[in-house]
């Protein structure tokens, strides 16, 4: 496992944090301490806002419904997510983790979110992936957006990223940073050294949106599916800040984020501004967005 150190930056940033991890599939205690291990590692590192991946504690690749079922937990207080905010609270820090949660009889690719003051809040993943239709429900709790004295959190899971609305309506609903825990796994035509697909839809979403997207993925082969790793942190202009993180080893990547001038950072000149500019009178009611709102 490798910690990069983190970047020179302004003194009123702050520094946020990718872990990626190498979960065993249904070793849910030893993942979840692996987990808090790794992230006290960010949060001694300077880091304010901790990310995990995607089904952090389970794993990913699920034999049949009843495994899954057998091993979400209910949020927050299930065993997972009690550790989790008991860290962000020990910590000091913001911690967003993927966990398959239990609720009502439906099972959802969820992320909980955590800050010192306890459980913020869960974000359900819009999009499903693959076999994540055999077991999950799409989310039903849309696109919160989480306001904590480091800025205004937003979530996405994974395949939520290749949808370009997701991140443009994090950012019109006021994100500054989203928190992207994922499982990328190589996409059709992906060669095993070249880059990742989800790193160019990670910076377009940034660059377009204005956003800093805190990427935390895992490796590993799991039942024969392989994980790409490969984490990484984008600034708000498009620019990768820190990363990409190795294809098959534990890392941590830390990276400085000042919010107030990524919002100016949206004006890209005296004439164009990344969400004004947008023409919602030809397409905002086609996107299903015309009653979003206008943030600045």
């Amino acid at each position: 496992m490798q910690v990069s150190p983190p970047p020179d930056a302004a003194a009123s940033a702050i520094h946020v944090a990718s872990v990626q991890t190498a979960p065993v599939m249904g070793d849910v205690a030893a993942n979840v301490a692996r987990s808090i291990e790794l992230a006290e590692q960010a949060a001694a590192q300077g880091a304010r806002l901790v990310v995990l991946p995607e089904l952090a504690n389970t794993g990913y690749m699920f034999a049949s419904r009843q495994e899954a079922h057998a091993l979400a937990e209910s949020v927050p207080d299930g065993p997972s997510s009690r550790a989790w905010i008991a860290l962000a609270q020990r910590l000091g820090i913001y911690l967003v983790a993927g966990i398959a949660e239990r609720s009502g009889g439906k099972l959802y690719n969820a992320a909980i979110i955590a800050g010192p003051d306890g459980y913020l809040g869960t974000y359900r993943k819009l999009h499903l992936w693959g076999d994540e239709n055999l077991f999950f429900e799409p989310g039903d709790l849309g696109l919160p957006v989480f306001h904590t004295e480091l800025g205004r959190i937003g979530v996405a899971i994974c395949y939520d990223g290749w949808f370009p609305e997701v991140y443009r309506l994090l950012a019109l609903r006021g994100a500054d940073i989203v928190a992207v825990p994922t499982n990328w796994v190589p996409m059709p035509g992906q060669t095993p050294d070249g880059p990742a697909m989800a790193h160019a839809l990670a910076i377009a979403g940034a660059h377009s949106n204005g956003l800093t997207l805190v990427c935390a993925d895992r490796v590993g082969v799991e039942r024969g599916q392989p994980f790409v790793g490969r984490s990484l942190i984008v600034g708000s202009q498009g620019w990768t800040s820190a990363g990409p993180a190795s294809h098959d080893r534990e890392e941590v990547l830390l990276a400085p984020v000042d919010v107030m001038a990524s919002r100016r950072a949206r004006q890209l000149n005296d004439f164009n501004h990344v969400l004004r500019d947008r023409r919602r009178d030809l397409y905002d009611e086609l996107l299903g967005a015309a009653d979003a709102p206008r943030q600045r």
